[in-house]
């Protein structure tokens, strides 16, 4: 029987908590760890990404998916985003700080939780934007051991805007993005911006894909409208030693949404979760 600790909290990047889960077995073997990046408006709680969990901890593998320090969620309502002012303060750079804090704490998993992992078999699995920073840290952190981006990005450059909009966001040093499902405005603070040209060197995903030396599995949908797959390919390219893994017709998030109601994962998120733990137990 499976076990899971919900809503762990460590102190991530700037003193915002990070809220953690860990699904794991009772057991004395050691079991190799997963830790899950999620995307952009995304959460720990999102949709299947419990039922997920489940899976690759009923497989013998301790998964960790948590929330990024400044994705606008808090200890007590980490699933919708109440702190809109630390959401307008994110940025890559503390993304992969949380990152190595997670990092850190798996690594004592052991002592502090009395949970049986396997250190030396540590796969990083990033979904979307999280993706690129699961690829960026993979190439520089040598704990991690095993890559796997669902639907990632192959470039942030790209997702920030040019000319007049630019100037007009610099100007008043916020631009707003409408939440579809909670219909809030999300600030998006220039630092963003100037924090991605400070780091840019260390935040092109094509430099760090170009580096990896470990098991890199690429999944997307053929049908993402978000990502599109030549996203996918174009990862795939930088790193001729890894597997690319198309799924025939989907979507983004492998035709879950949120809320799941179901106790079954949609079939395209099932297939991918097929893949990712026999990839990671290998």
């Amino acid at each position: 029987m499976q076990l899971q600790q919900k809503d762990i909290v460590l102190t991530g990047a700037h003193g915002k908590p990070i809220v953690l889960d860990i699904s794991y077995l009772p057991t004395t073997e050691k079991q190799p760890v997963v830790i899950f990046c999620h995307g952009y408006k995304g959460f720990k709680d999102w949709g299947a990404w419990n039922l997920v969990a489940a899976e690759f901890a009923a497989a013998g593998i301790c998964f960790v998916k948590f929330n990024f320090s400044h994705n606008g969620g808090t200890v007590a309502d980490p699933i919708d985003f109440p702190d809109l002012e630390a959401f307008g303060n994110n940025n890559y750079i503390k993304e992969l700080e949380d990152v190595a804090t997670v990092l850190d704490w798996v690594m004592e998993l052991e002592h502090t939780q009395g949970i049986s992992i396997d250190d030396t078999r540590l796969t990083i699995i990033g979904h979307s934007r999280g993706g690129g920073i699961a690829t960026i840290k993979a190439a520089e952190d040598s704990r991690i051991t095993k890559l796997i981006t669902w639907a990632g990005v192959s470039d942030y450059a790209s997702r920030f805007p040019t000319g007049s909009t630019l100037e007009q966001w610099k100007e008043t040093n916020v631009f707003y993005v409408e939440n579809g499902r909670t219909k809030q405005q999300m600030p998006h603070y220039y630092q963003f911006y100037t924090s991605f040209k400070a780091n840019e060197e260390r935040l092109t995903i094509a430099t760090a894909a170009q580096r990896l030396q470990i098991p890199h599995l690429i999944i997307h949908g053929m049908a993402d409208p978000t990502v599109a797959v030549q996203e996918a390919e174009q990862l795939h390219q930088w790193n001729a030693d890894s597997e690319l893994y198309l799924v025939d017709q989907a979507d983004h998030v492998f035709g879950a949404k949120h809320p799941w109601e179901y106790e079954f994962l949609p079939d395209d998120l099932a297939t991918v979760v097929q893949k990712s733990v026999a990839f990671t137990i290998i």
